[in-house]
């Protein structure tokens, strides 16, 4: 297997087999804390900004090229998280917002996706992520996640929660498959046409 830098440690769970990352087909991000830094900026006319990293949406792509598709499940709504995910082409119907339980939404978004839970990875960084992460295939977070969450997860990115956090663990997933999958999506993005 080619060596990678390791900018995802193990979590509390340890990495699984090269077979749990190969099986994957959906990764689904929380977005505050997670895809963003947790900031959210109010004017005073009440009107929201959030901070997206733009290395994170690159790994994405990544994840896209080599076949792995992500949803995005956050407890707020926003606006802003419609945008992004328009951006990134991630389709509306793995895009789930206003989800309290996140556990039935990951369920949700696995059933609309026809994914199973062993087919599944999630990134959180709060405890509201907690119960998804005990039981996706693949549990992975920010650097600055709760110390409960980093304690059920297979990996920790050693990125912060918006700041590059995903990029790291989407490019891992890759990396871990030992398949040459990494290589080819590479590959791939560094030759696509502008």
């Amino acid at each position: 297997m080619a060596e990678y830098p390791q900018e995802v440690r193990p979590g509390g769970r340890g990495f699984p087999g090269a077979e749990v990352y190969r099986a994957l087909k959906l990764v689904v991000l929380d977005v505050d804390g997670t895809l963003t830094d947790g900031g959210i900026v109010l004017d005073e006319n009440g009107v929201e900004a959030k901070t997206f990293y733009v290395q994170d949406g690159a790994g994405i792509v990544l994840a896209r090229l080599a076949g792995l598709e992500v949803g995005l499940l956050t407890a707020r709504t926003s606006k802003l998280v419609e945008r992004r995910a328009a951006e990134l082409k991630i389709p509306p119907q793995r895009v789930l917002q206003g989800v309290i339980g996140k556990r039935q939404g990951f369920a949700r978004l696995l059933a609309a996706s026809g994914v199973q839970f062993s087919e599944a990875a999630y990134v959180g960084d709060d405890l509201i992520d907690w119960p998804v992460l005990r039981e996706a295939a693949w549990a992975g977070c920010p650097a600055d996640a709760r110390p409960q969450v980093r304690e059920v997860c297979h990996g920790i990115a050693a990125a912060n929660g918006g700041r590059g956090a995903v990029r790291q663990i989407l490019e891992h997933l890759l990396q871990m498959r030992a398949d040459g999958t990494w290589e080819r999506t590479l590959a791939a993005y560094l030759g696509r046409e502008s």
